[in-house]
């Protein structure tokens, strides 16, 4: 079990001080961090929340998901590593076809 959770289908209205204090009475949390749109700053509608223990995110998980979070379902689970991104191109790139 690993101690960092993700947490989905959140109100776009949620903080990172808003996760700290629905996580915080299942234990400490290590960081809370709400993912952002790059170009707008607004909030996806998800994010990471670490807690201090196994035990402590297991208890979060069992108590908050699927809990209620202004009227929308709380996904809470262990966070997946994070896949390597592809950006495309590889290779030699440019406009290809031969000079000749």
């Amino acid at each position: 079990m690993g101690r960092k959770l993700y947490v989905g289908n959140l109100p776009f209205s949620a903080t990172e001080d808003d996760l700290i204090e629905r996580f915080s009475p299942f234990g400490r949390v290590e960081s809370a961090k709400l993912i952002t749109d790059r170009e707008t700053g607004r909030s996806k509608g998800f994010g990471f929340v670490e807690m201090s223990s196994d035990s402590e995110a297991q208890a979060a998980i069992d108590k908050l998901n699927g809990a209620d979070y202004s009227g929308r379902p709380m996904t809470v689970n262990e966070a997946r590593p994070q896949k390597p991104r592809n950006h495309g191109g590889g290779g030699r790139g440019g406009y290809g076809g031969s000079r000749w």
